[in-house]
């Protein structure tokens, strides 16, 4: 089956809702009209639980709000009996533990269990594993991502042996995997089933590729005039009402600001201004899909507005809680096109009221002589060996404001279906280099990766960069726990420039890769 068939929906957040089954097989229904204390002598009994809000989803979240996960479980249902005919297999949905608990408590004669992330938060697998039986964990791609390569990274740091996962979309490699579900049962206690997945996983990913890249000239400053420069930056931090006390984040100052003053400076933007922008914004994008003309200029004063709070603090980055902002009614415009717009300006303009991730993009600005950053949610990808960075707002220039342009889109924002964002569709060939900060522990996360392409997929956020990693793939599952799921991506080798700034500044560097 095509990939876009049998996987037509992927991605995250964070919630609860209620359970319920429509829609079912006809295939299932002896499956599920068997009692899990009971049921065929021999076969292996699996019971698959799919973590996620609800089978049609009700609110803006990966992938998107409106999607059906009813089919893509189906799917999935359909192929696991008829690839593996010697197990027995059980559907339930979970929204969370205390769902799971409920459905475990009576599961006297279940094998194992089949999880699958369908929303990034949803904790499912947890409450599973607690069990002791076997559990494998499954990522359905661009719809539970997030979540799933937090939560395996906590699993792989528990040293957990009766949880295995995989990170593909290729039904092939989700069976193959299963299969260890035989040998468990077989062997009992004590069967490592992690390992065993895990021999499976890495035995099925795709050899590396190509590693050569494009000449990319560049003339990073040194780790001691970058240093200077982070001094003399400022991030505005929009968060909400409440201003808290300004503070320091990797030697940059960070200046809380409430929404309502953003607020005001965009009701203040100048309108004609607006229209000019908005008029080559659209002239200069590739397309224009779903967006009003009346939104577009709305993005545009927020980008007016975004200018001059910059300008009145001093500041040259900003990031805003934009959906808790939008959401709330405290402002009314996404800053997607305005951050689009800083960026190519060699300014930082950051999603989310993310500060660690603002404070990494200010500081391998600077390093790289003005190279916009790019904060994502990253998804992996085993049978590609690929990771793809998702996210809504990007810039064009990603060798900074003088270098050459790619082309883009402008969309809605994803997950929501409103507002204005944009899809970069950024040059293949270069090498990145992915970095985000821990301050408590004085400490730069770094991996790189070659750009391959991007992933048009209508599913989660709009730009998705598709990179193959350099190095020990398997070792990028490790670290999500501890650093979270944002990484920020820069055009450009950096690994050298990156160790040199954490030298001046008394940090040290781990390499995920």
């Amino acid at each position: 089956m095509k990939r876009r068939r049998f996987l037509t929906g992927c991605a995250a957040c964070a919630g609860a809702a209620g359970i319920g089954m429509t829609g079912k097989p006809a295939w299932l229904g002896a499956a599920q009209g068997v009692n899990a204390a009971g049921g065929s002598a021999g076969k292996v009994k699996i019971r698959v639980l799919y973590a996620l809000h609800k089978e049609k989803q009700d609110r803006p979240d990966w992938p998107n709000v409106g999607y059906d996960f009813r089919p893509v479980m189906d799917r999935i249902d359909k192929e696991l009996a008829a690839r593996l005919p010697n197990f027995e297999f059980t559907r339930s949905l979970s929204t969370g533990p205390d769902e799971t608990k409920k459905i475990v408590a009576d599961d006297k004669n279940i094998d194992g269990y089949l999880v699958y992330q369908m929303n990034c938060w949803n904790q499912v697998a947890q409450t599973a594993a607690t069990t002791g039986k076997p559990v494998l964990y499954a990522d359905h791609q661009y719809s539970g991502s997030g979540g799933f390569l937090v939560y395996s990274a906590g699993f792989l740091r528990s040293g957990a042996k009766n949880v295995g996962f995989v990170a593909s979309e290729r039904i092939e490699d989700l069976i193959d995997a299963a299969r260890a579900f035989e040998q468990a049962k077989a062997a009992g206690a004590g069967f490592d089933f992690a390992a065993a997945t895990a021999a499976v996983r890495r035995g099925r990913t795709a050899g590396k590729g190509d590693l050569s890249v494009r000449t990319d000239r560049m003339a990073p400053l040194s780790g001691a005039e970058t240093v200077r420069r982070m001094k003399a930056s400022r991030i505005l931090a929009f968060r909400g009402a409440d201003a808290a006390p300004a503070s320091t984040m990797m030697e940059i100052p960070v200046q809380p600001v409430v929404f309502a003053e953003l607020n005001a400076a965009w009701a203040a933007a100048d309108k004609d201004k607006a229209r000019a922008i908005a008029d080559r914004w659209i002239k200069n994008a590739a397309v224009v899909e779903g967006v009003s003309r009346a939104e577009i200029e709305n993005s545009a004063a927020m980008y007016l507005a975004e200018k001059a709070m910059l300008e009145k603090y001093g500041a040259n980055a900003i990031t805003i809680n934009c959906l808790g902002g939008f959401y709330s009614g405290q402002i009314h415009a996404y800053p997607c096109l305005g951050f689009f717009e800083l960026l190519n300006e060699g300014l930082v303009g950051a999603c989310e009221c993310d500060v660690r991730s603002t404070a990494t993009m200010v500081a391998l600005t600077t390093l790289s002589g003005g190279r916009p950053g790019y904060i994502s949610d990253p998804v992996m990808e085993t049978s590609k060996r690929r990771i793809i960075y998702a996210h809504c707002v990007s810039s064009n220039k990603v060798f900074g404001p003088k270098g050459s342009a790619n082309p883009y889109e402008i969309l809605t924002h994803s997950e929501d279906r409103q507002g204005a964002s944009v899809r970069s569709r950024v040059p293949a060939g270069y090498m990145t280099t992915t970095a985000e900060i821990l301050p408590d522990a004085k400490e730069i996360l770094l991996h790189q990766a070659k750009a391959v392409g991007n992933d048009p997929d209508d599913r989660a956020c709009r730009t998705k960069i598709v990179a193959e990693p350099v190095g020990d793939f398997e070792k990028l599952f490790r670290e999500w726990d501890r650093w979270g799921w944002h990484r920020v991506t820069f055009y450009g080798d950096l690994k050298k420039p990156v160790y040199e700034l954490a030298d001046a500044i008394g940090w040290k560097v781990t390499e995920e890769a």
